[in-house]
């Protein structure tokens, strides 16, 4: 309970799939790191900040002090204004440490198909991300997608806003009820689904991520308002809907994938209560296997294989002990049993018993080597005897639980979570499914009739709990998460750059060339289907599409046919333009077959925006910085390579005048370029310009040259983010938060 009682150590993890990766990391060991350790030791330890040793890398670190003190400690104000620079352009991410652990035991491979189920507020689907651009060729986009949902628009909103720090083309934001989420199949029946290989037939994925919403009792050491709001019953509301997302998970899972159900709470009718279940309804098509050897140093605890079930005060060991008043409310598959729906599992040929929760030298030794004991509820060993004499107990569940993953607060000195990771063997039984899913709806509509019957203080929607969840196991990218979810939604409607980003719906005008009558009828029959959202179109205008490509020299090796969306209507006037993945761009089209079942709330790269400039350029639309690093490989035109002095002054003041340049050769070149988009690349001390390399490590920004002056056309915060980079590669001295947009350069003002 002391540490419980304890605020939460801060952690983050970096981005290995960043441009500035190595900058980041040399950064923290050499200066923070060494800084810190002088500054605070006295106060939080030696080890101030240190990597964890469990994540692969040294990717993820440690802080012996919460972020209430990260924020008020003024020996600790630049490292926190560090964290929070860096969390903004996506360099890192603020995620509590066991929040970090199921993405990583999914095992994800550079090609896979990665559904995250209950997504926001992104800080798992960014960690997924990170995995499949880390793994990628370079140059080339990994072939990998993710599909990241969630029930609720608002949140949907934050998880946007969160993943597009990624800036990645692999990704697809839905909106839908987990439980329900399509599977957009073409064919009538499973067998039908592999006629085209070529293309994919119905969602399927390689990955699962299942971290469905719970009651959040593991987050107390950050949500201290969970001790005044916590109660068992939230638990066993839950447990049915926990349930039926993960099946659902399930069903979507390809033969041979892997899933995982995690939550943040610690009560079992929330955990190995709903492991058991899966098993129970997939019979022997689903398998709970032991990942006790992976991530050796993680301390972390075996699944319990006994519980009780509490209600109204009551303490019940099995489902015959509820009243029958209760009986629709307390469920049968909330509590352990030997009884199955197959007489044996394909995991399960021996009564297995479970390990003591409080041996510490059992903790990560391989759990079907142990020999195993009963603990209970508590954790507390019944046996006060710690040698190897163990007392033997058989488990109520012939299910193996003790392959769960129990990670408790005073192990690691972190939160509590729970992670069972799922074997998919065989495909389901479509009968068996629908027999359990059907009594179990029925079961359903009893529960919420017996619930609304429940006096006041004992009744809690699952509405309510789903939100209370959201703000406690939340790993949100920065501090405004403290504000609240209403304040932090505000604050991204007023700063987000696309106010296009709060929903958008797929509405294709046509796949083939040659449907294109009946294209224009299924684009106003799918802009009616979900109300109130923007639609998502092929972009498929080739005299535009050719100006692009001429224009910017665009090498025939970046496909843009087939790869370009808008979410305008109007596509003679789209503002922007976004790049998809091919993954993307096969699942969009399947889609379209199946009229529109997926939701989609974001997609793709921003690549290009349509300029209103009056200077004569040729071509109606600009370079997106966010598509820029992806893009510029294959640029062949339109580029000027700048010394480091002059790429930072042009960071540093955005507009200036070509006679300004401290390079007099580089304004003579942006004076002879004609109006228009162009790409501004960093020369390190390359005498010749055709030695720079333009791969996926290069400094670049997206410039317009106007009719005296190079603009810059970056963001502040990646304007802000490049020059620390230019000062600590180059020394040169950092801007001042307060300097203005234009400054007078030798004398002249140089506003636009």
């Amino acid at each position: 309970m002391s540490v419980l009682r304890k605020p939460l150590p801060a952690t983050f993890r970096i981005n290995a799939s960043c441009q500035f990766y190595k900058d980041i990391c040399s950064k923290l060991e050499n200066d923070f790191r060494r800084s810190l350790e002088s500054e605070v030791s006295t106060e939080y330890g030696e080890d101030a900040i240190r990597p964890l040793p469990w994540y692969p890398g040294n990717l993820a670190w440690h802080l012996n002090f919460s972020r209430k003190e990260l924020r008020k400690n003024q020996a600790l104000e630049s490292f926190h204004e560090f964290l929070k620079h860096e969390s903004e352009v996506g360099n890192i991410t603020r995620q509590e440490a066991v929040s970090m652990v199921p993405p990583l035991l999914l095992n994800v491979q550079p090609d896979h198909h990665i559904l995250d189920m209950c997504a926001s507020p992104g800080s798992k689907t960014f960690q997924l991300l990170e995995m499949i651009h880390q793994s990628k060729e370079p140059g080339l986009l990994p072939g990998a997608l993710v599909i990241a949902n969630d029930v609720d628009v608002q949140r949907c909103d934050l998880l946007i806003h969160n993943t597009k720090r990624m800036c990645t083309a692999n990704l697809i934001v839905t909106n839908h009820e987990a439980q329900n989420f399509p599977g957009c199949s073409i064919a009538k029946d499973y067998s039908e689904t592999y006629q085209d290989t070529c293309k994919p037939q119905r969602l399927e994925f390689d990955r699962v991520l299942c971290d469905v919403p719970c009651s959040g009792d593991g987050t107390i050491r950050k949500g201290h308002d969970m001790w005044r709001k916590w109660n068992s019953g939230m638990g066993n509301q839950l447990h049915l809907l926990q349930v039926n997302i993960a099946m659902r998970g399930i069903e979507l899972l390809k033969v041979g994938g892997r899933m995982v159900y995690s939550t943040c709470s610690m009560n079992p009718v929330e955990n190995e209560a709903v492991v058991a279940e899966i098993l129970r309804r997939s019979g022997n098509s689903v398998e709970l296997i032991d990942v006790s050897n992976e991530l050796p140093e993680l301390i972390r605890r075996p699944g319990l294989g006994n519980w009780k079930v509490q209600d109204r005060g009551s303490w019940f060991q099995t489902h015959d002990d509820v009243p029958h008043n209760r009986k629709n409310v307390i469920l049968p598959s909330m509590f352990p049993s030997s009884k199955s729906i197959e007489e044996s599992h394909t995991v399960c040929d021996d009564v297995e018993v479970n390990v003591d929760n409080t041996s510490s030298f059992l903790r990560n030794r391989n759990i079907d080597e142990i020999v195993k004991v009963n603990h209970d509820m508590d954790g507390v060993s019944t046996n006060s005897d710690k040698s190897l004499d163990y007392t033997l107990n058989i488990m109520d569940s012939n299910f193996p639980l003790h392959r769960c993953m129990r990670i408790v607060p005073h192990d690691q000195n972190s939160g509590a979570f729970f992670i069972a990771v799922l074997h998919k063997l065989t495909p389901l039984n479509g009968n068996k499914i629908g027999e359990v899913t059907k009594s179990q709806h029925a079961l359903a509509r009893d529960t919420i009739m017996q619930l609304q019957k429940e006096p006041e203080p004992e009744k809690r929607p699952s509405k309510n709990i789903l939100v209370h969840q959201d703000h406690n196991v939340s790993e949100v990218s920065d501090d405004a998460e403290l504000l609240g979810s209403q304040q932090k939604l505000r604050m991204l409607n007023q700063t987000s750059e696309d106010k296009n980003l709060t929903e958008v719906e797929m509405v294709f005008n046509g796949v083939k060339g040659g449907q294109a009558e009946s294209g224009d009828r299924m684009k106003l029959q799918n802009q009616s289907r979900w109300k109130g959202v923007d639609p998502v179109l092929f972009f498929k205008d080739e005299v535009v599409i050719k100006s692009i490509i001429s224009f910017f020299g665009i090498k025939e090796s970046f496909k843009l046919e087939g790869h370009l969306v808008t979410r305008s209507a109007d596509t003679d006037n789209a503002r922007r333009i976004y790049y998809i993945s091919k993954s993307v761009q096969e699942i969009l089209e399947l889609n379209v077959q199946v009229s529109e079942q997926l939701k989609i709330a974001s997609l793709g790269l921003k690549m290009f925006e349509k300029h209103r400039s009056k200077d004569g350029c040729s071509c109606a639309y600009r370079l997106s910085y966010e598509g820029l690093p992806l893009l510029l490989p294959y640029v062949s035109k339109r580029i000027l390579y700048a010394s480091p002095l002059d790429f930072h002054r042009l960071l540093q003041y955005r507009t200036i005048n070509f006679a300004h340049f401290v390079d007099a050769r580089f304004g003579e070149e942006a004076a002879s370029l004609m109006p228009g988009c162009c790409v501004v690349v960093l020369r390190e001390g390359h005498e010749n310009v055709d030695s720079v390399s333009t791969d996926l490590s290069t400094m670049a920004i997206v410039c317009w040259r106007g009719k005296g002056t190079m603009n810059v056309m970056v963001s502040p915060p990646d304007r802000k983010d490049l020059l620390e980079r230019m000062s600590y590669r180059f020394g040169f001295k950092a801007s001042k938060e307060d300097e203005g947009p234009y400054h007078k350069i030798n004398g002249s003002d140089q506003g636009r």
